[in-house]
């Protein structure tokens, strides 16, 4: 199946362009560079070193975000693919989970009031879209 059309991609490229391996290597979002990217199933993958790179390649799995890169929160809320910040995140059991937070609306803190139901219901939400 073409996953890649269920994620929060601008032109093809994930997490606008950020590393996904920096959150759980600096705990930090850090902007990748396009001369070092790398596709997994049909989704661009952008990193700041070779390092990284080389261990999201050996494990795609462990490092690509929750749910397509969209925002956590709104998955488990109502379900709805919405627009994230790259640098509002969380890593939890080793996932990584990104956040909407602009407009003074940061969804991190709504998630962390009712994190294990809406992260139960993101999950299954998320499934629904990839069948």
């Amino acid at each position: 199946s073409d996953r890649s059309k269920h994620f929060n991609l601008e032109k093809n490229v994930a997490i606008q362009g950020y590393d996904p391996v920096s959150y759980f290597m600096a705990n930090k979002a850090l902007k990748g560079k396009s001369t070092l990217a790398a596709n997994y199933q049909g989704v661009i993958y952008h990193f700041t070193n070779e390092t990284n790179k080389k261990h999201f390649l050996a494990n795609p799995s462990k490092y690509e975000p929750q749910f397509g890169g969209w925002c956590a929160f709104a998955m488990g809320d109502d379900g709805k693919k919405v627009e994230v910040n790259p640098e509002t995140f969380k890593i939890i059991d080793d996932k990584l989970y990104l956040f909407y937070n602009a407009y003074f609306n940061n969804t991190l803190k709504s998630w962390n009031k009712d994190e294990k139901n809406l992260k139960a219901k993101a999950i299954k939400n998320w499934h629904n879209f990839l069948k």
